[in-house]
């Protein structure tokens, strides 16, 4: 586990069809004035056929480029839309550009749309094909630098530009890659990969526990064993997320605002959704408030980042503010503290100061 508490955000991205260059750019500015406030990470949410950033490679390239400190990653790329050999070629072209600052985060699921759905979008077979955890696997190797192909000596045709392995080969990328785990078998295989592990406000309820806060905990444990039994040199990285949502420093409209979307919200995270899935409470209030929901979770505590999830609809200037008190007070209320300040004694909410 790390001794200093990381700090990063996670943005869906989202934008108006009529006008999607707009969201776009909002984005990327976004994520510059985070990177000012000194964040450690900024993430963004795939999404397919929804209204928002889908197209995980050049999302990641352009914020590259719009970005020189903070670590990037995607929570999460669901690898049954992806071919593991064209997702690898877009990941490390923008994890170059970045400087190797990104940490793509992956999932594994078979295809959730009727069959027509499913054919028009996996193509005709797509009933055999491996949505398992072997695409992880596959997608790794290549980023290791597998080699695909025998090239044949040059001929002094067309520039000697053939390779053997995908280019460009970012350093170290295939180490940074993260799972977006649900259940206590998905973070023990994270573990047991060697991968980071991304922990969102939704879980499934396991073992009579129907709290996000103490089936993480669980998953976290078993993560933690996992990674300590099969690569007993690393640490590992648990990641944290929730959406958080301080009124301090608001305008009376935009506290009416940020509690009735809230409010919206929490009648889904009252009992179990569907079969299994539990949802945590979006954290709305005080500082004190706040602090005192992440003392109350047994998962923070065991984590080594902290994810800030941004209410989807509000707008650019909310999210700025939002973006500002996390850095600025909570952040610093959990243990965080940015990498350039120095240390300062101080109560946080269940670690000592980072």
């Amino acid at each position: 586990m790390s001794s200093r508490l990381r700090l990063g955000f996670l943005h869906i991205v989202p934008f108006d069809p009529a006008d999607p260059g707009t969201g776009l750019r909002d984005a990327l500015d976004l994520f510059r004035f985070a990177e000012e406030l000194g964040f450690d990470s900024g993430w963004v949410r795939t999404r397919h056929l929804q209204k928002a950033a889908g197209a995980p490679g050049v999302i990641l390239g352009a914020l590259a480029v719009a970005t020189e400190r903070l670590e990037l990653g995607n929570a999460v790329i669901p690898l049954e839309h992806e071919n593991p050999f064209r997702l690898a070629e877009d990941l490390a072209t923008a994890d170059v550009l970045s400087g190797g600052r990104l940490r793509p985060g992956l999932s594994v699921h078979p295809p959730r749309g009727d069959a027509d759905f499913n054919a028009a979008v996996f193509g005709v077979g797509w009933e055999a094909g491996d949505y398992g955890y072997g695409r992880i696997e596959e997608l790794r190797e290549i980023l290791r630098g597998k080699k695909l192909r025998e090239v044949p000596p040059y001929k002094g045709l067309g520039g000697d530009l053939d390779t053997e392995t995908v280019q460009p080969l970012g350093v170290g990328l295939a180490d940074r890659l993260n799972y977006g785990a649900g259940s206590l078998r998905s973070a023990t295989w994270a573990g047991s990969a060697g991968l980071g592990l991304l922990l969102s406000n939704i879980s499934s309820a396991e073992e009579g526990n129907s709290t996000v806060g103490t089936v993480q905990a669980a998953q976290i444990g078993a993560y933690r064993a996992a990674y300590a039994a099969a690569h007993p040199a690393g640490l590992g990285n648990v990641a944290h997320a929730r959406v958080v949502v301080p009124v301090e420093g608001t305008t009376p409209e935009q506290e009416a605002r940020y509690r009735a979307y809230a409010e919206a919200r929490n009648p889904r995270t009252e009992g179990i959704v569907g079969e299994k899935t539990i949802i945590a409470r979006d954290i709305i209030g005080s500082l004190d408030e706040i602090v005192e929901a992440y003392r109350a979770d047994p998962s923070f505590a065991l984590s080594d980042e902290v994810l800030f999830e941004l209410p989807i609809e509000l707008e650019p200037a909310d999210w700025r503010h939002l973006l500002t008190q996390l850095a600025t007070r909570v952040g610093p209320a959990l243990g965080w503290r940015p990498r350039t300040a120095p240390a300062r004694s101080g109560a946080s909410a269940s670690r000592g100061d980072a």
